[in-house]
C-alpha cells in the first residue's frame, strides 16, 4: 500500500529561465500562468525543454531546480528501498522512536493488502500483541515494553513523509523502478507520470 498526497510541483518558471541563461535567449520565453495559477510552457520555452532533456544530464541542469513536494504514507520495507535515492531528496518523516506508543495499534497502521487469509489471521495476533505491549508501556513507561514494541514492529509498518525530490531524480527513481516487483513502486511511477510535463521532461526517453 502507498498513499501519495497533497502534491505540489515548484519553481518551474524559474528552471525555465535559468535554461536560457547560457545563450541569453530570455527574449524568446513565451511561457505564462494561467488562471488557476499554473505555468504553462508555451512553444518556444517547451521545444528547448525537450531538447536539453534528451542532450543529456549535462545540458538539462534546469531539471533539477524543478522541485516537488508530496506526502507519502508507504511500509517500511518500501522506504528501505526509496532511502537509496539520498541526492536531490529531502523528508521529514513521522517518528516511530517518539510517538508509536501514541494511538492503539490497528491492521490499518500496515500494509496487509497483499497478505493471504492466513498469513492475515496471523498479523492480527501479532497487532494484538503490539497493543498489549503498548497498554503496558503506557501504564508504567518500562523501557524494556519500549523495546518490545521497536523490535516486534513488522516492515509492513506504514510510515508518512513529507518528500522533497526534483525532476532529475524522478528521471532516475522511474526508469529504475517502473518493472520493479514491488506494486508500491508502480503506483509511484504512476503519480510521476500524472505530473505537469511529466512525459515530455521526465518519460522522455521513451520518444521515439
Amino acid at each position: 500500500m502507498i498513499k501519495l498526497e497533497r502534491t505540489s510541483v515548484m519553481n518551474l518558471e524559474n528552471a525555465m529561465r535559468g535554461a536560457r541563461n547560457p545563450l541569453n535567449s530570455w527574449g524568446r520565453m513565451d511561457s505564462a500562468y494561467d488562471e488557476d495559477g499554473n505555468y504553462v510552457l508555451g512553444p518556444n520555452d517547451l521545444d528547448l525543454a525537450k531538447r536539453l532533456r534528451r542532450a543529456g544530464s549535462d545540458h538539462r541542469k534546469y531539471i533539477r531546480q524543478v522541485f516537488v513536494s508530496v506526502d507519502i504514507t508507504a511500509p517500511l520495507y518500501w522506504w528501505k528501498e526509496y532511502d537509496t535515492y539520498k541526492v536531490g531528496t529531502v523528508a521529514n518523516s513521522t517518528s516511530t522512536m517518539h510517538k508509536i506508543h501514541s494511538k492503539p495499534f490497528s491492521l490499518e497502521d500496515f500494509s496487509c493488502d497483499h497478505m493471504t487469509a492466513d498469513t492475515l489471521a496471523f498479523m492480527q495476533t501479532v497487532v494484538d500483541r503490539l497493543e498489549a505491549i503498548r497498554l503496558k508501556y503506557m501504564d508504567g513507561k518500562n523501557k524494556d515494553d519500549w523495546y518490545d514494541m521497536i523490535q516486534l514492529l513488522p516492515s509492513s509498518y506504514n510510515q508518512m513523509r513529507t518528500c522533497t525530490l526534483n525532476y532529475e531524480t524522478l528521471i532516475n527513481i522511474y526508469f529504475a523502478r517502473r518493472n520493479h516487483k514491488l506494486t508500491e513502486w508502480h503506483t509511484f511511477c504512476d503519480w510521476i507520470a500524472e505530473l505537469p510535463y511529466a512525459n515530455e521532461l521526465i518519460i522522455a526517453e521513451e520518444e521515439a
